[in-house]
Formats: C-alpha cells, sequence, structure tokens
C-alpha cells in the first residue's frame, strides 16, 4: 500500500492549484488521475489580478463586454507553461481512477481502479461534477453553461475581434453570445456560448449559430466543445470526510460559470489551514480545509449569486442584451466585486441593488419574482 499526507483526486487545475500549495506547505502529496500528468486541453480564463504571478498565459488588455470597455486585463492560461510550472513542485503523480473510498479517524484508504491501494490522512476531491469522493454527481437535471468553438488563426478573425482584445460577451444574436479570446500570438477561440439553461443547449445547436455568425467561416485548427453545471451546491454535507475543492465544491460561479481564478487563488490559503490543524489529526485537517474553501461571507456571496441565476434563468432571450449591458455600465468596483469579490458580500449586494435600479419594470419583476 502507498502512502501519503494528502491525496488528491482530479488532474484539473484545481486539482493541481492545491496538489502544488498543500506540498509547498510541507506535505506528502499524490495526484490520482486518468493520465496523471496530462496537459489541460480545454481554454481557462480567468481576469488578470486573480492570477497569481508564476503562472503564464495571453493576456486581453481591452476587454470587452456587450460592446463596452471593462478597464479589467483578461488572462488565457498557457496550459503547457501552468502544468510544468505546478509539476516541477513537490507533488507527484499516479495514474489511476478512484473507485471506492473508506475513511475513519486516522485518515483514508483508497482503492484504484488498477487494484492499487493509497493511505493518507487527507483527502482532496478535485474531480469535478462528477465528486468522485464526495457523494458523485447531483441529481436531477442541471442549470448547465454549453458552449461551441473553433480555434482560427488571429488573421482570420480580424473583421470578428482586433488582435489583443477579448469579447467576453456579445449579445448581437441573443440568446446565444459570442466569447472571442487570443489563445496564443497568432491564433484566437470563437466560441458560441449558452450562459445558463437547464438542461443546457446542445451542441448541434450552438454549431449551427456559430456557422451563422462567421458566414466564411475559416477553417478551423481545433473544435471545442464546453459543458458543465453551474448550479452545483456548495460543499456538499455528504463529503464523506474529505476536502471538495473546486467544482466538486461548488466553487463554480453560479451566474458566469466562472471558478478557474478562484482555484488558483484560493488553492494556498486551504492548504496552509489543512497543514495549521495538522497536529490535531486528520479529522481536523480536513474540518479545517473545508471550512477554508467556504467561509460565512463566501457562502452568503454563493447565495447571492444563485439568486443571479435564477434571474438569468426568467429572463426572455431578447431582454438578455438589455440586463447585461445595465451589467457592464456599473462603476468597475461594482462589477469586480459581483464577477470576482468572493467574500465580497456588500460589493456584491451593491451591483445587484444596482442593475435593478437601472432596468425597466419588466425586468425588475423578473428579478425579484425569480425561482427555480
Amino acid at each position: 500500500m502507498r502512502r501519503a499526507d494528502v491525496v488528491v483526486v482530479g488532474g484539473g487545475p484545481a486539482g493541481w492549484a492545491i496538489a502544488d500549495a498543500c506540498g509547498r506547505a510541507g506535505l506528502g502529496v499524490v495526484v490520482i488521475a486518468p493520465g496523471g500528468k496530462r496537459v489541460w486541453a480545454a481554454t481557462f480564463g480567468v481576469w488578470a489580478d486573480q492570477l497569481p504571478g508564476r503562472f503564464p498565459g495571453f493576456a486581453s488588455a481591452r476587454v470587452l463586454g456587450n460592446g463596452r470597455e471593462l478597464g479589467r486585463e483578461y488572462v488565457v492560461l498557457d496550459n503547457a507553461a501552468v502544468c510544468a510550472e505546478l509539476w516541477a513542485g513537490p507533488a507527484e503523480a499516479l495514474d489511476d481512477e478512484v473507485v471506492e473510498a473508506r475513511f475513519g479517524r486516522r485518515g483514508a484508504t483508497l482503492l484504484l481502479g488498477s487494484g492499487r491501494r493509497v493511505a493518507c490522512a487527507v483527502v482532496v476531491d478535485a474531480s469535478g461534477p462528477r465528486r468522485v469522493v464526495s457523494g458523485g454527481p447531483p441529481r436531477g437535471v442541471r442549470v448547465e453553461q454549453t458552449a461551441y468553438g473553433v480555434v482560427v488563426p488571429s488573421a482570420a478573425a480580424d473583421g470578428i475581434v482586433r488582435s489583443g482584445d477579448a469579447i467576453l460577451m456579445g449579445w448581437d444574436r441573443p440568446p446565444t453570445f459570442l466569447y472571442a479570446v487570443g489563445v496564443s500570438s497568432d491564433r484566437v477561440l470563437l466560441e458560441e456560448t449558452s450562459l445558463a439553461a437547464r438542461p443546457g443547449v446542445g451542441w448541434d445547436v450552438l454549431r449551427r449559430r456559430l456557422h451563422q455568425r462567421l458566414e466564411n467561416e475559416p477553417a478551423a485548427l481545433a473544435v471545442e466543445r464546453v459543458r458543465f453545471p453551474v448550479d452545483l451546491p456548495a460543499t456538499p454535507l455528504w463529503h464523506r470526510g474529505s476536502v471538495p475543492f473546486g467544482a466538486a465544491a461548488g466553487m463554480v460561479h453560479p451566474a458566469t460559470g466562472y471558478s478557474v481564478g478562484d482555484a488558483l487563488a484560493l488553492a494556498p490559503v486551504v492548504a496552509d489551514a489543512i497543514g495549521d490543524a495538522w497536529p490535531r489529526g486528520p479529522v481536523a485537517a480536513a474540518a479545517a480545509g473545508r471550512a477554508a474553501v467556504w467561509s460565512a461571507r463566501a457562502r452568503v456571496v454563493h447565495a447571492m449569486r444563485l439568486h443571479g441565476l435564477r434571474a438569468l434563468l426568467t429572463l426572455p432571450p431578447d431582454r438578455l442584451p438589455e440586463f447585461f449591458d445595465a451589467f457592464f455600465a456599473l462603476p468597475p468596483d461594482l462589477r469586480k466585486a459581483y464577477l470576482s469579490g468572493r467574500e465580497d458580500v456588500a460589493g456584491t449586494a451593491g451591483a445587484m441593488a444596482a442593475v435593478f435600479r437601472t432596468t425597466r419594470w419588466e425586468i425588475r419583476r423578473k428579478l425579484v419574482l425569480s425561482r427555480y
């Protein structure tokens, strides 16, 4: 049986971020994921002010939301370089998958698909919506964000997005919008995106809408398909003793779908909490990690953002551009609070109140009465 202080289940950005942070805190860490050290295929965008300086990416200084400049730099992660940085740390990788977890007061034993077993004091579940060791996928039809995109040469996208710019939301063709960002110095991702729907809009629909939008569509260098739930509950009561982290902990912004920036920023905080409680034993260390993921203020903000999600679901498609125009017209500090102020209760409430005040009564009524 292999032994470790901390086992991280899942090899995505959240998994490797918390594994690297725990390793740097002096804990022995093993990451268990199919493929072991495998560069992520998906495109991950974060706000530059959330990104730790050692993680490289391709920055867009001019960022547009519904045609408005947001005055905030946006970065698409250089996945290969970020992975190399994280893999160079003390955390080890195991190419396998967890099929069963047995928890006790002295930690946990994980049974793997290969037949091997790994014992540890603390398990971090960073397996995304699958929540491999913290309760499994949520039941029922979820509210999902879906997207279909193509990567094309930057020159082929000149008529859509300027080099060095990023379009986070182009609402000229509701109910879906254009997400267009540079992913390198010579490539751009053009993505038709559905923000929130239950169930999510299918890829075939999004692909047709993207083809219509592009008209003379350039040859794709790569294709990207996105589908993930945005209404996962905050750290579930059935965590079974693990520390859910990232999407497994419900750290997806309910109204935008963003999560990677929070995971990169929060990983050292959670690792330090686990390390500080380590002398009190595995149960205390895991409890400290869970508490660091979801502080009381973060839970309040999450609840307010869920209300924002409910509002989006009730708005007619032709009202979405007006709603987001009101949001992007907010003062920069309020926009920032709502988009990434994970514990900013006052700023989040202020942003929501300001949008309410500046929209017409038809939309206000939907915001007040919104429910799942």
